[in-house]
């Protein structure tokens, strides 16, 4: 699945702005009053002014062979965020990836996960510009399920982890829907409150996620 535009809201626009451009060094493509665009590998990220807006989940693919240089890139920017073993680098072997976290100006939860099961071996400097897509939004609901079978039904979507009570993965490993029960699960890995932010997407779904809801563009 490929997220080839992702388009979030902020109450703090400059400051949004002013970090991913001058704090990360991504590439701004458009700064307004109302927003600004930024090129993530092959996805644009929008940021949008809103009067009220609440925190995101979202993540970005690395290069696979790069997560020790993207910590080291990371870590003289931002604080990354820990788990509750301390870890500033996580293992996740069941999905044979490895991640890191960081809060952004609106403390969104931003991770950056190099996935070694798609080989993008790079010999190339750790930047900005390594960057490959926004692999993955967060979706918080009520009912996994519903908001499973809305996205299913509109195209194919497989399960590629968990289920439909806790915690769903659905997609594959270059775009991810994170389904997750608001009731039920936190955001890892701070245990944030997970809220329903509405968000906008397009490429292979075009869609838009507003009050808990799934509905197509």
């Amino acid at each position: 699945m490929k997220i080839k535009q992702l388009i979030l809201y902020t109450t703090q626009l400059p400051e949004q702005t002013k970090f991913y451009k001058d704090t990360l060094g991504f590439t701004c493509l458009e700064e307004t009053f109302d927003y600004s665009s930024f090129q993530i590998g092959s996805t644009v990220l929008y940021f949008y002014h809103r009067e009220v807006a609440t925190p995101y989940h979202f993540a970005i693919n690395i290069p696979s062979n790069q997560e020790k240089e993207a910590l080291a890139w990371l870590k003289q920017r931002v604080e990354v965020l820990r788990n509750e073993e301390n870890e500033e680098l996580v293992d996740f072997k069941d999905w044979n990836a490895k991640a890191m976290y960081f809060y952004d100006m609106d403390k969104n939860i931003v991770e950056f996960i190099a996935r070694k099961n798609s080989p993008s071996n790079t010999h190339t400097p750790f930047r900005s510009k390594s960057l490959l897509c926004i692999s993955e939004i967060g979706v918080p609901v009520q009912k996994i399920e519903k908001a499973y079978n809305d996205l299913n039904q509109m195209k194919r979507l497989p399960i590629y982890s968990g289920d439909l009570e806790r915690f769903c993965a659905a997609g594959d490993e270059n775009g991810l829907f994170i389904i997750i029960n608001m009731d039920k699960k936190k955001w890892y890995p701070t245990d944030d409150v997970a809220h329903s932010s509405y968000f906008r997407m397009e490429g292979d779904y075009n869609i838009e996620f507003t009050n808990g809801k799934i509905k197509k563009l």
